[in-house]
This record gives structure tokens, C-alpha cells and sequence, in this order.
């Protein structure tokens, strides 16, 4: 798959966001901003333009693409039923980074963009580029994000274009995404909010909007989200994107080493990072801004205050890129304290690990 592929920079943002609808409504798939990554985006009516976004990803079939929609009022189209709860939390979280899983009107969309399921996950972006663009080419527009699937997910027009340069139409530049990790996902199952994949909303703030007298869990429940390992995991259809295949994954082997205490956190990344280099390997760490300069490596890599994980989550992407460009064989990082979009921040690190975890 060879085409060119268009770059609106971000002083052409108005007939940047034109030309880009009308691709979309054209039946091509096209990359642009929101407040999280950048997604890529194709009508998510047309089976033909999903099957588009799949082939440029390399993303397998049976994982569920997120369908964006300009504002809250279009969920009713594609939901077969929204309930008070999950119309709470819509009003408290949209435009943001919260996508709902909710049962899907027949014909409503692509049955390629549920993977089959009866379930749909909408969510409306804040990004007001991303508003723009969906209102201009006027139809719900699924997209994960614009990268190679395993890949680290893109938070600059740039890491659109180092994956997908060639494979896709077009890539509309609203600069560095803010959350820089994806939504969070959650399903309402008889009255309990399961939080299938943690992102850019807390579980704090969930909690906090539907009230202190419905459960929060991590988890899908009695459908078949919840997993325990990645071979349960690879054994069932997931409701939510992120949860079934390994994700965010740099070239280089990475180990993600958790620890309580700073003290035996830092001894042990180092002895990770000493062992790795007695391969041969060059050998990068990923750290706190408090840490960083500690550690003795080929590359170190501060991603914010330890106790800031938002700064870490909005750099880890770009940080995981920039250990492929260095060419670092191994990667070892540190955890980060698992508060607030801490969990998400982890998440996303054990999965770019691919679940190679020291606990010391």
C-alpha cells in the first residue's frame, strides 16, 4: 500500500480541516489531532474506509475501533440505549477523554468497527481540531491511533508520518497532543462503572461524578473484559481497545522495575541496566527528573517529577520514540506511584514491557 500522503501544516489548519473532511467523506482515512494522541481517522458507516484504517495500522480485525462523534447529542444514533448513569458521567466527561462502551443500534455503524460485537465505544474529543474536523466531514469518524499497531502512540504530527508516511491520505498538524495517553474506557454493567482500559480520566474523577454510592472497578466484569493474563486475554473478544495485544512497544527490549521505596528503586534499575549492557546492547533508562541523573547508561530519560505523573504520561510516547532513534537495544524504566493517571502511566508502560516486570 503506496499513496501520497498530504501534510497540512498547522498554518493551513482551515482548509487543512476542508480538504481532510472531504477525504474522509471520500471514504479515506485520515490522521489528526485530539486531546490524547493523534487517532486515525475514516467514516465509521463504511466498511470499506474501516477496512482501510485496519490495513494502514497492520491492526488485527477483532480489536474494536473508538467512533468520535462532534457532540454528545450524536451518541443516541449510534446507542441503541444510554442509561442515567452513563448520561452522567457524558455530561460530567464530554468533550474529554472518556470513551463509553454502550450497546450499538443495528446498522448504526461498520460491523467491522465493533469486530462483531454488540457494543460500540464513542467519545467526543475536546480538542477543538478534532471538533472541526468531524463537524466539516459530517459523519461519526472511528479511529484508533495513528501509528503502526504495537507501536508507541503518536502525540506529534511527525510520529504520524515515521509510521504511516506512504499508507494513508493525509495527516492534519495541531501540534503536541495534551493528555498524551489514550481515553479512558468504561461500561456500565448493572449500575458498577468498569473501567476497561485507565487513561486520561481517573478513576478518582469517575467516582467523583457518579457518586460515592456506585462501585468503581478495574476490569469488565461478567462479559469477558476483565483479564487476568495475556493468554485469557488472547482468548477473548475484547470490548475495549488496548486490553488484547501487546501495545506501545518500542524496538528495543524494555523492563519496567517497580518499587516502593526510591532507594531500592534506583538500585535496582541500575543493576537491570548493568546486566543488560553485559550483552553487548546499548542500553537506555527512563526516569524521574529526580532520579535521572544518577543512573549511568548509554541514554537516560527524564519524563517529569515522580511525583507528577501527568508530566511522565504526556512524554512517555515521545520518550519510547526516542529510544528507537538512539537505537537502544534495551530499555529499563522506572515505575511511577500508581495515583491518579498513574495507573494509566503504568499500564501503558507494562504493556510497552510487555509485561517483563522486576518488582524489587
Amino acid at each position: 500500500m503506496t499513496k501520497q500522503t498530504i501534510y497540512w501544516p498547522p498554518e493551513r489548519q482551515d482548509s487543512g480541516v476542508r480538504e481532510a473532511a472531504a477525504a474522509i467523506a471520500a471514504g479515506g482515512v485520515v490522521a489528526f489531532p485530539t486531546e490524547t494522541v493523534y487517532g486515525l481517522g475514516g467514516d465509521a458507516r463504511s466498511g470499506e474506509a474501516v477496512a482501510r484504517i485496519f490495513a494502514a495500522k497492520g491492526r488485527p480485525s477483532d480489536n474494536p475501533l473508538i467512533v468520535h462523534l462532534a457532540d454528545a447529542a450524536e451518541a443516541d444514533a449510534l446507542a441503541s440505549s444510554i442509561g442515567p448513569l452513563e448520561r452522567r458521567l457524558m455530561a460530567a466527561f464530554w468533550p474529554g477523554p472518556l470513551t463509553l462502551v454502550l450497546p450499538v443500534r443495528p446498522g448504526a455503524v461498520s460491523e467491522r468497527v465493533t469486530a462483531g460485537l454488540d457494543t460500540v465505544a464513542v467519545r467526543v474529543p475536546a480538542h477543538a481540531l478534532a471538533q472541526r474536523l468531524i463537524a466539516a466531514a459530517g459523519c461519526p469518524i472511528a479511529a484508533p491511533s495513528a501509528n503502526r499497531s504495537g507501536r508507541p502512540s503518536p502525540t506529534l504530527a511527525r510520529h504520524v508520518l515515521e509510521d504511516l508516511d506512504g499508507r494513508i491520505d493525509g495527516v492534519l498538524d495541531g501540534g503536541p497532543t495534551g493528555v498524551g495517553l489514550e481515553s479512558t474506557v468504561v461500561r456500565v454493567v448493572d449500575g458498577v462503572i468498569h473501567v476497561l482500559r485507565p487513561g486520561g480520566v481517573t478513576a478518582e474523577q469517575l467516582q467523583e461524578a457518579a457518586g460515592a454510592d456506585v462501585p468503581v472497578v478495574s476490569g469488565g466484569g461478567p462479559t469477558g473484559e476483565r483479564h487476568s493474563s495475556p493468554e485469557a486475554e488472547d482468548a477473548e473478544a475484547p470490548r475495549s481497545p488496548g486490553v488484547k495485544y501487546t501495545h506501545y512497544a518500542p524496538k528495543g527490549v524494555m523492563t519496567l522495575v517497580a518499587a516502593d521505596d526510591p532507594g531500592r528503586l534506583r538500585a535496582a534499575v541500575q543493576a537491570q541496566a548493568d546486566a543488560a549492557r553485559q550483552s553487548g546492547g546499548r542500553v537506555g533508562i527512563l526516569a524521574c527528573d529526580e532520579h535521572a541523573g544518577a543512573y549511568r547508561a548509554d541514554a537516560v530519560l527524564a519524563l517529569g517529577p515522580r511525583d507528577e505523573p501527568r508530566q511522565a504520561a504526556q512524554a512517555l510516547y515521545a520518550a519510547l520514540r526516542e529510544c528507537d532513534e538512539r537505537g537502544l537495544d534495551y530499555i529499563v524504566a522506572e515505575s511511577f506511584p500508581e495515583r491518579g493517571i498513574g495507573a494509566a502511566l503504568m499500564n501503558r508502560m507494562a504493556k510497552a514491557a510487555g509485561g517483563r516486570i522486576v518488582r524489587a
